[in-house]
């Protein structure tokens, strides 16, 4: 029964992740980054109804802390991407959709990030949703505060899913075991049942051989 469950659980994660395959999930980015590594920074704007034909493109912005104005530092469409500060040039690597007009997916990689690298980024989607009879233009938003520490730090959310991490494994542990001890109960109980019904049935097979044989002695006297 155990294995059951175990091939049943294995089914519906299979389907869960085939119907799930290539959907578009927003994810917030993560916000800290350590000097001298690569950072991702996350950018995601899904299209509300997947079966409407759309165009777009992403424009990244960097207003570094202690600044007033933003400077566009990245641009990206069908047709690839550009750096477009000095700042950046070489550092900057695209991590989004690929062979997509539709991108859902805007994400950049920076490499060998540097405390300079601190402050606020703006992700721009403008995304041309195009329909029987008209198109009509959109503009999505991101907003990314980066820090850029020496060394990386574990944040409370970080810990938090390690620890959920470890109490599934754990709850699953206890969950596979009660069922193998219910399991060899269920079975235990039906050999049980078994042996006493085939007792049963060899002395009452007895029993009328018993009656058989008295019967016959009388019938012979």
């Amino acid at each position: 029964m155990a294995l059951l469950h175990l091939l049943l659980l294995s089914l519906f994660c299979t389907l869960v992740v085939h119907q799930c395959d290539g959907a578009c999930a927003e994810v917030d980015s993560d916000t800290q980054a350590v000097a001298g590594k690569g950072f991702k920074l996350g950018c995601i704007s899904c299209k509300n109804r997947s079966e409407v034909e759309a165009e777009s493109y992403v424009k990244w912005e960097f207003r570094p802390e202690g600044e007033s104005e933003f400077y566009s530092i990245y641009t990206y469409d069908e047709n690839g991407g550009a750096v477009e500060h000095e700042s950046f040039m070489d550092r900057l690597d695209w991590k989004g959709s690929k062979r997509s007009s539709d991108i859902q997916d805007g994400s950049i990689y920076v490499l060998n990030v540097t405390f300079n690298d601190t402050g606020t980024y703006h992700c721009h989607f403008f995304r041309k949703l195009i329909y029987d009879n008209y198109q009509f233009d959109t503009v999505v938003s991101k907003v990314v505060q980066l820090t850029v520490v020496a060394k990386a730090s574990r944040g409370t959310a970080s810990i938090v899913s390690e620890v959920m991490m470890y109490v599934s494994i754990i709850g699953l542990q206890v969950w596979l075991l009660i069922e193998m001890i219910y399991c060899y109960r269920k079975i235990s109980a039906a050999g049980e049942e078994a042996l006493r019904e085939a007792a049963n049935a060899e002395y009452l097979a007895i029993a009328s051989e018993s009656k058989d044989n008295c019967a016959g002695v009388q019938v012979g006297e």
